[in-house]
């Protein structure tokens, strides 16, 4: 952005020791928008202070930030909730210079491989098995404990990378390509757990009056381990939960990229970091309204 006089004269404030006037002085910048964080950066680069430095990396955090709930909430807004493009959304949190089209090709990879082993004559449990054979075995896919020691766990772009996941963000990943193949996968809402279930392909999303019945099978998304209905009443009796409808209807993408989001958040509990955690609360609010 061209340096007007105002500009210039906010950016030479940022430095002031009086708290008030810094946070004046940030909400006129946040009010520019993303087209200050050149100044920004280049401020960043002519300044030996790391106090400073510190200020300024906050300023473009809070601009990025604002840039990514105005997104948030078109995505919310918007007629199909995409959950590739929603759980980008997430990732550009910590990474807001994200480059998607790399990991798009990526998924595409993957895809075009499980859609060459398929066929039209497998039953669900074959379609399940191809599809964990290409992600888990031949592409390598890793499942790892959800745990909130590293939020690139929960980054599809990450896991993409790494080949390595949670049960969250290994399940996204199926979850997308079983969108892309047509195939009936959905995470349901089982306490303490990320699972998916296949539906019998004629299942009505609209009546699911009691959709236990219309599950064939779970999947162990951290793993693509498939296990069966037996599986899971064992799994409820020893949490001392009834296994009422509720759990076993699919989730909405909406309502998975709150999840990940609100997991996301507990990564952030350390007291230098809590700001992220409370606008990851904020994010996972817009979602809700």
């Amino acid at each position: 952005m061209q340096e007007n006089k105002e500009i210039s004269a906010l950016l030479t404030l940022i430095d002031d020791p009086d708290e008030e006037v810094f946070s004046t002085v940030s909400q006129r910048i946040v009010g520019y928008g993303k087209n200050i964080i050149p100044n920004l950066e280049n401020l960043w680069e002519n300044t030996p202070s790391e106090d400073i430095q510190e200020r300024i990396e906050l300023l473009i955090h809070r601009l990025h930030f604002t840039d990514l709930s105005n997104d948030l909430t078109d995505w919310k807004d918007s007629a199909y909730h995409d959950l590739l493009f929603g759980s980008l959304l997430v990732a550009k949190f910590q990474y807001p210079e994200l480059q998607t089209t790399p990991v798009l090709q990526e998924i595409e990879k993957i895809r075009r491989n499980v859609w060459l082993e398929l066929n039209s004559f497998l039953t669900p449990l074959e379609q399940a098995n191809v599809l964990n054979s290409i992600i888990y075995n031949y592409y390598s896919l890793k499942g790892i404990e959800v745990a909130y020691t590293n939020p690139d766990d929960f980054f599809l772009h990450k896991v993409l990378q790494t080949k390595k996941g949670n049960s969250i963000s290994n399940g996204i990943l199926y979850l997308v390509l079983g969108a892309l193949l047509d195939i009936p996968v959905r995470a349901i809402n089982i306490p303490k757990q990320f699972v998916l279930a296949f539906f019998h392909s004629s299942f009505d999303a609209t009546d699911l009056t009691n959709p236990q019945e219309k599950i064939q099978f779970y999947i162990d998304a951290t793993t693509g381990q498939p296990f069966t209905h037996k599986d899971v009443e064992t799994y409820f009796k020893r949490i001392s939960v009834p296994p009422t409808p509720s759990y076993f209807k699919p989730l909405s993408n909406k309502r998975i990229i709150q999840m990940l989001v609100e997991e996301l958040a507990k990564c952030f509990d350390s007291p230098h970091q809590l700001y992220k955690m409370q606008e990851l609360l904020k994010l996972a609010e817009i979602l809700d309204r």
